[in-house]
């Protein structure tokens, strides 16, 4: 083998180095998959005419479904701590016992209906009964979003102040105004909702079952079937539907809109996004509105 390389110093030979041994450079496989190595000796590889812009493609392709993924773990993680606060608020204001307390049944039924484990459900319902947990204020929020349309927004807040700072500023930043208490709420009706899917009883049989349980409405439809109680039945047309057909998916009181305000694209875009961050504030439990807007705006808003 050739020498490489002579180091010489002062017309004196200190060190002979042999080259080293020249390798083909081979194809990598990155295996993402245990199939992935060989589904790739299968496939022949393609001729690229830019291999620059398509590695591009799938490294931006792989960061937005990581991004996506973080985004909704972040999201599902924001979920679960509202749900635990519901719980143990309802929980503290009534027994801890959800037979007996209808508002904490109905914060864990939709707990289980989002997939939270019963270790953390058990968690926030003893949070409730130690001294260690935190002290939430419950807050009712009324306003005018953009086009007049009326919002009741529910908060669980540790600190009233920011609460009340944060979610004034997101009406006014979109164009509405935040109201008194009680501007907004006569527009609505306080009333329960039982929840169940459309495979669980023919519109005829829930029917005859809500009115025998004391419902005052019933609405039916291929997306389920909506049973309506007032907030002094709601509990008791609750366990006799449960008795009949199973746990609901969900079961909760809400504000139920008298009529309906029809909102424009325009107005209902900028709607739709104080909404989105109203919900995304960690002290915001629910939002109401009475509005309509068109199936193409909810489809390009992603809903």
């Amino acid at each position: 083998m050739a020498l490489h390389r002579e180091i010489m110093i002062n017309d004196c030979l200190l060190r002979k180095q042999r080259a080293l041994p020249t390798y083909r450079k081979r194809p990598q496989i990155f295996d993402f998959e245990p199939s992935a190595a060989y589904n790739a000796a299968l496939c022949s590889i393609p001729t690229r005419t830019n291999p620059k812009r398509d590695r591009m493609a799938g490294h931006s392709q792989f960061k937005n479904i990581m991004h996506r993924k973080g985004r909704q773990d972040a999201q599902k993680s924001k979920l679960f701590s509202k749900l635990a606060r519901e719980i143990t608020v309802a929980a503290k204001m009534g027994q801890p016992d959800p037979s007996m307390n209808a508002r904490l049944r109905a914060a864990i039924i939709s707990a289980r209906q989002e997939n939270m484990s019963k270790d953390s459900i058990d968690r926030a319902v003893k949070k409730a009964i130690g001294t260690e947990g935190e002290n939430y204020d419950e807050i009712r929020y009324e306003g005018y979003g953009p086009g007049g349309v009326a919002v009741i927004v529910e908060a669980l807040t540790d600190n009233r102040n920011r609460a009340a700072s944060d979610i004034r500023s997101y009406f006014t930043k979109s164009g509405g105004n935040l109201g008194e208490t009680g501007s907004v709420a006569f527009m609505f009706d306080r009333t329960g909702v039982i929840e169940y899917d459309a495979r669980v009883a023919s519109d005829e049989a829930m029917l005859d079952a809500a009115i025998e349980a004391g419902a005052d409405d019933v609405s039916s439809s291929e997306n389920g079937h909506e049973v309506y109680a007032s907030p002094d039945t709601f509990r008791d047309v609750a366990k006799a539907l449960e008795a009949k057909f199973g746990e609901p998916r969900k079961a909760a009181l809400t504000w139920r809109p008298h009529n309906t305000v029809p909102v424009d694209d325009e107005a209902g875009e900028k709607l739709l996004k104080l909404i989105d961050l109203l919900n995304e504030h960690d002290d915001v439990q629910n939002v109401y509105a009475n509005f309509e807007v068109s199936d193409a705006l909810v489809a390009k808003m992603g809903g």
